[in-house]
């Protein structure tokens, strides 16, 4: 007897706070292929990360909704799974093990897909089909019985408030398939992409994104060149198409040979698409100068006696690996739990400064997809060896791209030390909604009175930036100086561990 077969669709989960949206990079599994609970199917490119998303379900692939590089909504259709009712029901018993916010393994609706498979399959056959001859490939499947050949491929992506059958050119129910005619009347072959085009098509599976990037630009998506898979319009595609018309707009007409004078090649400026992790920061640092009255004060310091410790911890404790990270991390932590007003945030509906119990420390990190900042949860449990070592594991992490929401979020105060980009000082911006950062330049050798005397020692300038709405200049200044005084004597650290 044949199990029966219910179809469930996982969509996209909730990947973060803050996060609405996301970017399939690539699929991991095809359609046809089986999956297991928790296996990762899909990579997605978020405003903060790229994720491995799992799958909490397990059973066929049927459909997977959208092709790389188009932008999926939280909540939305990401991949259906066919699954025996009897081994659906185990899952679920047995529950998944994923960790990312919004998963569970309840499944959505049972409705069959088998409809859209058929449409999209009469769209793709060869045009030597000819009109009126349906396709009769077909192979048996243990799981599902007789199944369309075309499910090795993706069936589009959702878009919202457009027919993806429409944008896809797949024929609406009771419509025929019907290959694409030129003027004269019959299939083309390989001049059926351009009667497309004449005839006012819309290319296949556009993203919201690209689409709203076109939009922006006044792009006609019709006239735009894909590049993607299956004839996809990437948003490489729209921008290459903006460039191409900003250089034919500032094109100069041609001089006569006779009058021609030396040519030179004027300088254009660049149109830079602000989105991805580029948008979430401007959009953070906006909020964060809108919302928040920061004021900034500094102090310069002798840190010669904290890289002398620095220096002796790694000869005594090689494994440990100590860096000035890691010791300066470790001054912040003690210089919160002192000083509690400062590990806050501002509750603006309710009208209440929110002290925090926690300490997690977030550390600004450059990377080539941008600046982003970590996040060491609780950081004030851990050991000055255990707070560098989690230090390494996320900055690697940033570096690779493979940071997890939840390691990007729930920060309660920053360190930036951005002394690595060999400048002295700073006064930066808040990492909106926490109330204080901690700015520390660059170390270099400077005159500096030392024991009545003028000599070269170990200088920084540490420069604080604080909500001047969770504390006066009173507590501000004196979290600086105990911060400062760590540096300058580390035993004072160490008195307050």
């Amino acid at each position: 007897m044949t199990a029966t077969v219910t179809e469930q669709v996982f969509r996209l989960p909730d990947l973060g706070e803050g996060l609405t949206e996301a970017e399939i990079l690539q699929w991991r599994v095809n359609v046809g292929d089986f999956v297991t609970v928790d296996q990762v199917v899909v990579e997605v490119e978020t405003a903060k990360a790229a994720v491995d998303v799992p799958i909490p379900m397990a059973g066929k692939v049927v459909r997977l909704y959208g092709e790389p590089g188009t932008s999926v909504a939280v909540g939305a259709p990401l991949i259906a799974v066919a699954v025996p009712d009897e081994r659906y029901r185990e899952e679920e018993r047995a529950g998944s093990g994923n960790v990312l916010v919004g998963y569970g393994t309840g499944g959505g609706g049972g409705r069959s897909r088998r409809r859209a498979r058929v449409r999209q399959r009469q769209d793709e056959q060869p045009a030597a089909s000819g009109p009126g001859k349906a396709a009769s490939s077909s192979k048996s499947d243990p799981l599902l019985g007789p199944v369309s050949a075309l499910e090795g491929g993706v069936s589009g992506a959702v878009v919202p408030s457009v027919s993806t059958s429409r944008l896809a050119g797949t024929p609406q129910a009771g419509e025929a398939a019907k290959p694409a005619e030129t003027a004269g009347g019959k299939a083309s072959g390989p001049g059926r992409k351009t009667a497309a085009k004449r005839m006012g098509e819309v290319p296949r599976v556009i993203s919201p994104l690209v689409r709203r990037l076109a939009e922006e630009h006044g792009v006609d998506l019709t006239l735009v060149t894909p590049t993607g898979p299956r004839g996809v319009v990437l948003r490489r595609d729209v921008e290459a198409a903006i460039a191409a018309s900003r250089n034919a707009e500032t094109a100069q007409p041609e001089v006569a040979p006779a009058a021609a004078a030396p040519s030179h090649e004027s300088a254009e400026a660049e149109r830079v698409p602000l989105v991805g992790v580029r948008r979430a920061i401007a959009e953070k640092l906006s909020r964060s100068r809108r919302e928040i009255p920061d004021a900034t004060t500094w102090v310069d310091v002798d840190a010669t006696a904290l890289v002398e410790l620095k220096e002796s911890i790694n000869r005594a404790c090689p494994d440990a690996r100590i860096g000035m990270l890691a010791l300066l991390a470790r001054i912040c932590v003690v210089g919160l739990r002192r000083f509690p007003e400062l590990n806050a945030y501002v509750d603006v509906e309710r009208q209440e400064i929110v002290r925090l119990p926690h300490i997690n420390l977030g550390f600004a990190a450059q990377t080539d997809r941008g600046l982003v900042v970590p996040v060491v949860h609780d950081a004030h449990r851990l050991t000055l060896a255990e707070l560098a070592a989690r230090l390494r594991e996320l900055t690697a992490d940033a570096r690779d791209g493979k940071l997890t929401p939840q390691q990007l979020t729930g920060g309660t105060f920053t360190l930036n030390n951005y002394g690595v980009f060999g400048v002295d000082g700073s006064t930066p911006i808040i990492n909106h909604p926490e109330a204080a950062m901690l700015g520390v330049g660059r170390i270099a050798d400077r005159p500096w009175g030392y024991e009545g005397e003028v000599r070269l020692r170990k200088v920084t300038q540490l420069s604080f930036t604080f909500d001047h709405r969770v504390c006066d200049g009173g507590v501000a200044g004196g979290f600086l100086r105990f911060v400062a005084d760590c540096v300058e004597r580390p035993e004072v650290l160490i008195t307050h561990l």
